[in-house]
């Protein structure tokens, strides 16, 4: 059977955790930094998940890395001369958030998702490190439905295995999920493996499905297992994967962008031309789950990236890891 994450709430507080050293010598660690917790793999930062921010209302991973400390996620906030500066408060690094659940913006920060704090405090067993959070979605004053997110890191042959495991809930009312490109797990790239306007570039950054389709022309709003957003920091061959859980309510769509988006999308399908609007309802107390495997990785040859592979073994992560 599918190992899941508990939803059991237990009231925490943020502490600092070291772990043990590993078999493998792999050591996850997280520090607490104010309204962030900075996650590292052998002293090397992987992210720092940010969740109160007066800006950016609701969480996020900003300045994701990959194996050797290689950023994968375009600085947040974007550096002037470095990176392009558009979208700053909608696309921090790596996110979920949705356009329109149950009729407000949250993508667009017209809407707030507040930290309701850590249902499981952030701690390490063995090669693995945990935490889980509440979050409360709030418009106009009123509840929308309350998250309970799970997230579990890992070092994988690969490169590094963030577990994302999300569950939703409106006891009163129920909710709905809309029809919008906006909608679902984001990421935007570090800005030398954008497909443009790095295209000049000898190689250039690329994006590729699955399906063996390229960049936005051929991704947009296509259907796939996976997408991998990948091209050259220096001398190394970096990038990151996503890979929408099989049992989510529907295969992902992808919003994908040559500036350098990338959006696993469960709901869009008028917003991609694939047919009628469509609208996600959920009963009231019922639960609705969201998954993902994102994996950051770097190599020193390109031809040493199998994205099949790599997804081959997140499915054998998720199907035998107890997540509880």
């Amino acid at each position: 059977m599918r190992g899941r994450f508990s939803q059991t709430a237990v009231a925490v507080l943020c502490v600092v955790i070291v772990s043990s050293v590993t078999a493998a010598e792999h050591r996850i660690a997280f520090e607490s930094r104010g309204d962030a917790l900075l996650i590292r793999v052998n002293d090397q930062p992987l992210a720092t998940y940010v969740y109160r921010d007066p800006q950016i209302l609701r969480p996020y991973f900003k300045d994701v890395c990959a194996p050797g400390g290689i950023q994968v996620t375009r600085n947040h906030p974007p550096r002037e001369g470095v990176d392009p500066l558009d979208h700053a408060t909608m696309h921090p690094g790596l996110w979920l958030a949705f356009g329109d659940l149950g009729g407000a913006d949250f993508w667009r920060n017209k809407a707030t998702v507040e930290h309701g704090g850590f249902v499981k405090a952030p701690h390490v067993e063995g090669d693995r490190g945990t935490f889980a959070v509440r979050n409360r979605y709030l418009a106009g004053g009123l509840a929308i439905c309350e998250e309970i997110c799970t997230y579990m890191f890992q070092v994988r042959p690969a490169g590094y295995l963030i577990l994302w495991d999300s569950t939703f809930r409106s006891e009163q009312s129920g909710l709905h999920f809309g029809d919008q490109e906006e909608m679902g797990l984001g990421v935007r790239v570090v800005t030398p493996i954008m497909v443009k306007p790095q295209e000049n570039r000898d190689p250039p950054g690329r994006i590729l499905d699955d399906h063996g389709r390229r960049n936005e022309k051929g991704i947009w709003g296509e259907q796939a297992a996976w997408c991998d957003y990948s091209g050259w920091v220096g001398d190394t061959f970096a990038g990151i994967m996503v890979m929408p859980d099989p049992g989510n309510a529907a295969v992902c769509r992808w919003h994908i962008r040559d500036y350098g988006l990338m959006v696993a999308n469960s709901f869009g399908q008028s917003a991609f031309k694939k047919g009628p609007v469509n609208r996600t309802e959920v009963a009231p107390g019922q639960p609705f789950h969201l998954r993902f495997g994102i994996l950051v990785h770097a190599v020193r040859n390109e031809d040493s990236l199998d994205p099949a592979a790599a997804y081959r073994d997140y499915l054998k992560v998720v199907d035998t890891e107890d997540l509880r």
